[in-house]
């Protein structure tokens, strides 16, 4: 099994043909350059580039939001960085021995997924899981006041779930309504958050806890764009009134929304911490870091009908 390596990536094929990517905590995407994605298929690098080319040219992938242009040790100018759909991309269009062994795994889980409905990863679970855990902790860590973290068993989460904080009996049937008490004028600022998030990101390079691709805005004016729709309101009335229910919705759409390149779980979770700081919650002092790592991880994981049911769960856990 070949290997192809450098600071942020290890790139390989997996015998069972499937294509395993590995980066850093902060990765929540996979970016590859040409030369990777020649080495995971074992095809020489003009024919990936013949590939890409084809395709962004055909319009089957988005350049814009596909391609990404970052610098890199020794490299005088900018490198084409590509994303994970590229890469599975070149894969089907690609004759050799690896390529056919990849697209007999991507045929078979596919069928999967279709005759059954679903398919599991229960590696890459744990992995997230694991990994999400830690990346809560170092944000906090860089947080005043910061919340020791002590990462427990998913059993003692769901313990502390059905018994303090929300009726696992309203969340199955989807009856579960948001709450939030806390009726305060306040003010906020997409400026304002963004460089909170940007101190953020440059604590954490530092540290080597992120890339530089982390808090990279897709879009410029995306991270103000959420702070609009948070404070909105409508004939002199705040779409959400409470500050709970603000704050629920600061970290649904930073998570959902994918204002970043890179790192959106992690500056969502950031996001909320800070909100709930700037406004003195006082359901903000009994949050559970359990229960912050696997509600955003549930958040990110949810379909976009349970929008509702996903935010009543962060206004019961601010309860």
């Amino acid at each position: 099994m070949k290997k192809k390596e450098n600071k942020q990536l290890v790139i390989f094929q997996a015998p069972s043909g499937a294509i395993e990517l590995r980066g850093d905590f902060s990765k929540e995407t996979i970016w590859a350059t040409q030369a990777q994605i020649a080495n995971v298929f074992d095809i020489d690098r003009t024919v990936a580039t013949k590939h890409i080319n084809n395709l962004l040219k055909s319009g089957e992938i988005n350049e814009k939001s596909n391609v990404q242009k970052m610098h890199i040790a020794n490299s005088d100018k900018p490198i084409s960085f590509y994303s994970l759909d590229v890469i599975l991309a070149v894969g089907y269009r690609t004759n050799s021995k690896k390529a056919i062994e990849f697209r007999k795994w991507a045929t078979k889980t596919l069928r999967e997924h279709i005759t059954k409905g679903y398919t599991i990863n229960r590696k890459q679970i744990a992995k997230n899981y694991d990994a999400f855990m830690k990346s809560v902790a170092d944000i906090q860590l860089l947080l005043p006041e910061h919340i020791t973290l002590d990462p427990k068993s998913i059993l003692e989460l769901i313990k502390e779930f059905s018994s303090t904080w929300v009726s696992l009996d309203a969340y199955d049937k989807e009856t579960l309504k948001s709450i939030g008490k806390t009726k305060k004028s306040i003010k906020l600022s997409g400026e304002e958050l963004k460089k909170e998030i940007m101190h953020l990101r440059e604590e954490l390079i530092k540290k080597g806890g992120a890339s530089d691709i982390f808090a990279q805005e897709r879009t410029v004016g995306s991270v103000e764009g959420i702070v609009g729709n948070v404070m909105q309101s409508f004939g002199g009335k705040a779409m959400y009134p409470s500050v709970e229910e603000k704050a629920a919705h600061l970290l649904y759409f930073m998570v959902k929304n994918h204002p970043f390149v890179d790192g959106n779980k992690r500056s969502g979770a950031f996001a909320f911490l800070w909100f709930l700081r700037k406004t003195k919650i006082k359901g903000g002092r009994n949050i559970n870091p359990n229960a912050l790592t696997a509600l955003t991880l549930l958040i990110a994981e949810s379909e976009p009908q349970k929008k509702d049911l996903m935010v009543a769960l962060v206004t019961q856990m601010l309860k």
